[in-house]
């Protein structure tokens, strides 16, 4: 079967019309076409097919998360420099055909948008810090962040996007101002330390206080307890010894002895345990009469009083 040239020709336009329609988009984009520069359809992504020749792809917009990074500087009412490093993390706010045309249409090319984008950021920022104070700022963070979403939300919606999030990376001041605030920080580090040094010893003194007094407390209890019990021992002693020279000098009485005898035996053992115990090397006694006289008459009156306070117990 012999096909005509003519043929061959025709088959072969068509076969390049169909290969030149298709278009293949990518995932994560949506294509814009135009007819004749005016807007005529969306392209979604995967295998597409246009009119050749007539309708151009005018541009691709990505409905991908995009981050841009900016740094700026604002001055505070105080007339102090404070630099800002951000990230700002953006995207279409959906995929309807309204939002992708105003996408595609709104700004020349991306790095318009963008550049937009940043001026509106800075300026929010600027105008927010322009009314707070220096020593205010770092404590801001949050604020700042929501106070530029909540008046970027309106102006990127007409744009055909929304700002996702906002991160505060740095926030600096000029070096003059940072070496202040080190040397405020630094200060306050040492008045704490200075306080709880102070504390921890008012503590450890109060503590050594505390314990002093208990000993001295117990110390007094133990001496008072055993003043009590020597006092009884020696009360007991001479209950004893009275018990003992009543006995005594009953039995003598019953015999008709004279109980100065008694005495006299009682201050004879005492010479002589003072004689064996004592670490002196010499004792002096008054051995004259007069002397043993006055000595029997003291020991007489010792017996008798003992004697009385026995009775008057009794």
């Amino acid at each position: 079967m012999n096909i005509s040239p003519t043929t061959l020709s025709i088959l072969g336009v068509i076969l390049l019309l169909i290969i030149a329609g298709i278009s293949t988009v990518k995932q994560g984009n949506i294509a814009v076409i135009t007819i004749f520069g005016k807007y005529r359809r969306l392209l979604h992504p995967g295998l597409n097919f246009k009119i050749p020749f007539i309708e151009r792809e005018f541009k691709t917009i990505s409905i991908q998360n995009r981050s841009i990074e900016l740094g700026f500087q604002a001055i505070t009412v105080d007339q102090a420099n404070v630099n800002f490093s951000a990230m700002l993390l953006y995207a279409v706010v959906n995929h309807d055909e309204e939002t992708i045309k105003n996408v595609a249409f709104k700004f020349m090319d991306l790095k318009s948008f963008q550049s937009a984008l940043i001026r509106t950021v800075e300026g929010s920022i600027r105008a927010f810090v322009a009314t707070k104070r220096q020593a205010e700022i770092l404590s801001l963070r949050r604020d700042i962040v929501e106070e530029v979403k909540m008046q970027l939300d309106n102006t990127l919606e007409g744009w055909g996007y929304h700002l996702i999030d906002m991160q505060m990376n740095d926030i600096t001041f000029d070096e003059e101002i940072m070496k202040s605030m080190a040397k405020v920080v630094s200060s306050n580090n040492l008045k704490a330390a200075a306080e709880n040094e102070g504390q921890a010893l008012l503590i450890t003194k109060t503590k050594a206080a505390e314990a002093e007094g208990n000993a001295i407390k117990i110390s007094a209890e133990a001496d008072r307890v055993a003043a009590i019990l020597r006092g009884q021992a020696v009360a007991s002693f001479r209950e004893e010894v009275a018990k003992g020279m009543s006995q005594a000098a009953k039995e003598m009485a019953s015999s008709n002895l004279d109980s100065s005898v008694i005495l006299f035996s009682m201050w004879t053992e005492a010479v002589k345990t003072m004689a064996e115990q004592g670490k002196g090397n010499v004792i002096f006694l008054d051995g004259s009469p007069d002397g043993m006289s006055r000595t029997f008459q003291q020991l007489m009156a010792f017996n008798n009083l003992e004697l009385s306070a026995k009775r008057d117990h009794n």
